[in-house]
């Protein structure tokens, strides 16, 4: 049920009415009570951004103010995990609540979501909040059933397929609006012929900027609350642009690290994510200024850990942390990444919190905060009990993931402990976090019983997929019973 707070204030309004100032419909919805809303939710994506990457999270080098900010107003999660290591599954379990063993997208293929397939954005429409995406979703090509306004989005400009995302200077966006009915690609002319005129992750920021203001919960609207989610590229490598010129780190300028003695594709990686800091700023001054902040719960998180694509090397600013491995990787490095979250007035600032938690708990956490029901059959569980310093009565036994990039992978995690199996045929391995966050000592050996446990957790994590079977590396790099989907980036 929906909690709202009346305050009338219709004498007010109707001298306003007289003076010319409300029009008569403005009259009606003003004399209307005041209502406070549910929250609206903002949940901002990066792309391949580490552990590692934001000072808030031990980077010395670049410069991430506005985040660090953010993080100190609100609760920084240091155990919260991608939902794969690679993008398409990764914003997949995000959308869906469902981990790759469960989800139908589990790799990154040329795939789209299902018409059964139910996302956050469709269970919030229908609780009544109205759902803007800018950015990347990946999730579906024009003409499927996953295109974002199948999907719960209202309106949505953007990228539809993540390898067109590396084009950061692209000459053309689809755009969805369901007010006017438009569903068409929009040209830049500004970036015709190669010029470099509008840098997208700029439109995506002022887009959600204006998103936020159009759609402000107020009495003309019905107090009704937004969805919004910004789904950055940034720092994700164009990987095209990358081979032709040895740095595919693609920014307007190099600022404010031009005058450092790095590599160039380093300064430019610094710089994308400065850029993205202050974006992230503006949008939240935008909130402060519409007077809508005290309301609206924020998270920050990234779609997935560092690459080593585009020229950079990650060891330049340590994007993994201390953890080991890369996107791509089951390891620490390669999807454990930053979550930070702020409710002002309900998480108190200043929280760290170690909660084992993954992108697939996204969506049931949105359906606390609105204030509506969760389905059944989900594998996450809401955060709202850790943002409010409780505990949590559901804790997640087990994390599990699988990779079906290199053959089949599995990975899981429970309590402290961390098991990687890299192919079928081989042994699992075994770390214990605690001791040993860098994944460095593999103690499988030591302990028979805790291995047995996941032996047998990984045979019942996952249910079996068509598009994604179970695949085992032979001899000369080829994979038996490989699934028939083109690779997708």
């Amino acid at each position: 049920m929906n909690k709202f707070q009346p305050i009338r204030k219709q004498a007010i309004y109707g001298v306003l009415a007289c003076l010319g100032i409300l029009g008569a419909g403005r009259l009606a919805a003003a004399q209307a009570p005041v209502l406070i809303p549910r929250p609206s939710i903002i949940l901002i994506v990066a792309d391949d951004l580490g552990y590692g990457d934001l000072g808030c999270y031990g980077q010395k080098q670049i410069k991430t103010p506005n985040l660090d900010a953010l993080a100190a107003a609100g609760m920084r999660f240091t155990s919260f995990y991608a939902g794969s290591s690679v993008s398409t599954p990764s914003r997949g379990a995000l959308m869906t609540g469902l981990h790759t063993g469960h989800a139908y997208v589990r790799g990154d293929a040329a795939l789209s979501l299902r018409a059964e397939d139910v996302t956050v954005a469709q269970l919030l429409k229908a609780a009544g909040y109205h759902n803007g995406l800018m950015g990347e979703w990946g999730l579906g090509d024009n003409g499927t059933a996953g295109v974002p306004q199948r999907k719960g989005f209202d309106e949505f400009v953007g990228y539809l397929d993540l390898t067109h995302a590396h084009d950061y200077y692209t000459d053309h966006l689809w755009r969805y609006d369901g007010r006017s009915g438009r569903d068409t690609n929009i040209t830049f002319f500004e970036n015709a012929d190669g010029k470099k005129g509008i840098y997208m992750p700029d439109l995506f920021t002022t887009a959600a900027m204006n998103f936020a203001r159009i759609n402000r919960p107020d009495r003309f609207n019905r107090f009704r609350s937004f969805f919004l989610c910004l789904a950055t590229a940034v720092p994700h490598a164009n990987n095209e642009e990358g081979r032709r010129t040895g740095n595919g780190m693609q920014v307007p300028t190099d600022a404010p690290y031009t005058n450092e003695l790095w590599p160039q594709a380093e300064k430019s990686k610094a710089a994308m994510i400065t850029r993205l800091d202050r974006d992230v700023g503006a949008l939240l001054a935008k909130l402060k200024s519409l007077q809508i902040e005290s309301n609206t719960v924020i998270f920050f998180l990234s779609a997935t850990g560092p690459h080593k694509e585009g020229g950079v090397n990650p060891a330049f600013f340590q994007s993994s942390g201390p953890l080991r491995g890369l996107k791509r990787d089951l390891y620490e490095g390669g999807i454990r990444v930053p979550l930070i979250v702020s409710w002002p007035g309900r998480i108190k600032p200043g929280q760290v919190s170690d909660q084992v938690c993954a992108a697939w708990d996204f969506l049931p956490t949105a359906m606390e905060i609105a204030q509506t029901e969760t389905p059944a059959k989900l594998d996450g569980i809401s955060l709202v009990p850790a943002f409010l310093g409780r505990p949590l009565t559901n804790q997640h036994e087990f994390l599990y993931w699988e990779s079906h990039e290199s053959g089949f992978q599995q990975a899981a995690r429970s309590g402290t402990w961390k098991a990687v199996r890299r192919q079928p045929n081989q042994p699992i391995e075994l770390y214990n976090l605690d001791p040993d966050l860098g994944e460095k000592h593999d103690v499988a050996a030591d302990n028979p019983k805790i291995v047995a446990k996941f032996e047998e957790y990984f045979k019942t994590a996952r249910t079996d997929s068509t598009q994604f079977p179970i695949t085992v590396p032979i001899q000369g790099g080829t994979v038996t019973n490989a699934p028939e989907v083109a690779p997708k980036r």
